[in-house]
C-alpha cells in the first residue's frame, strides 16, 4: 500500500488503459468521498456500481450509475444501469460478469500490516479479488474514524496498490420518530419471536419498533446483512445471549459506530456467508423481519418498486425469507402498515402491478393483526391476509375480488 496525496492519484487514474473503467465502491455509509471526488474530476467517462448509494455520487454525462440495490444517490436517474439480483449473488455477479477496473475502499488504518473494511464489508472482499485477479487496482481511504471491526473485514495492506490519507466522520442514520401504528406492527411482531431466536432486520420504523419491542426476550441471537443502532439498544438491555453478532455491514449513529470499533462481540462477513440461504438456514430459529410497500391475495410481497420504477432491489430480503422458512422453527416475517396514507390506498391489494421481491412468508404483521399464512391453501391465505391484515376500509372490496379469483 503506497501512501499518495490527490493529484498524484488523479494522474494514476487518468493514465489507467481502460478507456471507460468500472469503479466498485464501498456503499451505504462507507462510501470513500475523496476518492470518488478524485475519479469525477480525473475520469471523463467511467461506471460506478455501489450498493445502497448515498446521496451526492458523481451523476453526470460519462458516468453510468450500476447498482442491484438502488439507494437514494442513484433512484430515478437518467443514467441508472439497475441489476437485478438478490445480494448474496452480487458476488458471483462482480466476479462473472462485471470485473471491475478499480475498487475504492474506505478503511481504518493499518495494525501490523493489516486494515479494516470497518462498517463495510459486503461485497467487497469480492470486488478487491476479481480486481486483483483481472489486473486492476485497489485503492483506499485511511480514516482514523473507521471503526476497526474484524472477521472478513480484514485486508492485507499488500492488496491494496495506493492509499490517500483523510479524517472526517462517516454518515449517520437519521432515525424519524415511530408512529402508533409502527409501534403496534414492533409489538405484534414480537410476539411472535420466541426466546433465544435468531433475529434478522431491514433497516425502517418498523423494524426499529420492533427491536424495540424485543428488550425483554433473552437469549437472542443476530444473524443479518445489516445491523444499526437498535442491536446496541438489545445488547445494552441484556436480550442478546453470548452467541457473536454476525453481520455484513453496519450504519447508524456516531454513538453505535463508537460501540462496533474493536467490539469482540461482532463479527463482520463477506456476504457469500452472510447471506447464503444454506446457512441461514442452519441458525437455530431464524426469524426474519422485512418490510414491504405491498403484499397481494397470492402472498407475493413488493418491497423494490414505486409506480412501476424501480426503488431499492432485491436486496438480501430473498435470501433470508428463503433461509428462515428452512430454518428449524424459523420464520419469515413481512410487517407494513395495512393503509397508504398519501394515496389512500390499501398496501393488501388483489394482485402485484410491479415485480414481487419475495413470496412464501410465513406471517404478514399489520397494525390490524396477523396474518398466518404458511402452510394454508391459496384461498385460506387470502382470507386470512384480509381479515387479519387487511385496513377494514378496503375488506369488503377485497372479499368480492378473492371470490372471483379463488
Amino acid at each position: 500500500m503506497r501512501h499518495v496525496d490527490p493529484d498524484q492519484l488523479g494522474a494514476l487514474l487518468g493514465s489507467l488503459p481502460a478507456e471507460k473503467p468500472r469503479i466498485v465502491a464501498s456503499g451505504n455509509q462507507a462510501a470513500p468521498w475523496r476518492l470518488l471526488e478524485i475519479a469525477d474530476r480525473t475520469l471523463a467517462q467511467f461506471g460506478l456500481f455501489m450498493l445502497n448509494a448515498p446521496k451526492g455520487v458523481p451523476d453526470r454525462d460519462g458516468v453510468t450509475l450500476e447498482t442491484p440495490f438502488v439507494g437514494v444517490g442513484m433512484r430515478n436517474k437518467e443514467r441508472q444501469a439497475y441489476y437485478p439480483c438478490r445480494l448474496s449473488l452480487v458476488p458471483a455477479l462482480i466476479k462473472r460478469r462485471l470485473t471491475p477496473d478499480i475498487v475504492m475502499l474506505h478503511v481504518a488504518p493499518p495494525r501490523q500490516g493489516v486494515v479494516s473494511l470497518g462498517v463495510e464489508v459486503n461485497v467487497l472482499p469480492a470486488a478487491v479479488e476479481a480486481t486483483r485477479a483481472a489486473g486492476g487496482l485497489v485503492v483506499a481511504q485511511v480514516n482514523p474514524r473507521m471503526p476497526y471491526t474484524t472477521g472478513d473485514a480484514l485486508l492485507g495492506i499488500d492488496d491494496i496498490d495506493l492509499a490517500i490519507d483523510v479524517d472526517e466522520p462517516l454518515g449517520e442514520l437519521h432515525k424519524p420518530p415511530v408512529t402508533e401504528e409502527q409501534h403496534i406492527i414492533g409489538k405484534q411482531v414480537a410476539a411472535l419471536v420466541p426466546e433465544g431466536a435468531t433475529l434478522q432486520l431491514g433497516i425502517g420504523a418498523i423494524p426499529d419498533a420492533t427491536l424495540d419491542a424485543l428488550s425483554t426476550h433473552r437469549g437472542l441471537r443476530i444473524w443479518s446483512e445489516m445491523i444499526s443502532d437498535g442491536v446496541m439498544a438489545l445488547e445494552r438491555a441484556g436480550a442478546l445471549g453470548d452467541d457473536p453478532l454476525t453481520t455484513s455491514f453496519a450504519f447508524g449513529s456516531a454513538e453505535f459506530y463508537q460501540w462496533v470499533g474493536d467490539n469482540p462481540r461482532i463479527t463482520f462477513c463477506r456476504t457469500e456467508r452472510a447471506n447464503d440461504p444454506a446457512v441461514i438456514a442452519r441458525q437455530p430459529a431464524m426469524t426474519s423481519v422485512n418490510a414491504a410497500m405491498q403484499v397481494d391475495l397470492f402472498a407475493q410481497a413488493n418491497a423494490s418498486y414505486v409506480d412501476g420504477r424501480i426503488y431499492s432491489g432485491f436486496g438480501g430480503q430473498t435470501d433470508f425469507i428463503v433461509g428462515a422458512i428452512h430454518s428449524l422453527a424459523g420464520h419469515a416475517i413481512i410487517a407494513l402498515q395495512s393503509w397508504h396514507t398519501k394515496t389512500e390506498t390499501s398496501t393488501i391489494v388483489e394482485h402485484l402491478q410491479s415485480p414481487a421481491t419475495s413470496f412464501q412468508h410465513s406471517y404478514v404483521v399489520t397494525e390490524h393483526g396477523i396474518a398466518n399464512i404458511w402452510g394454508r391453501p391459496q384461498r385460506e391465505q387470502a382470507a386470512e391476509l384480509i381479515d387479519h391484515a387487511a385496513a377494514p376500509q378496503a375488506r369488503d372490496a377485497l372479499r368480492e375480488r378473492a371470490r372471483s379469483l379463488f
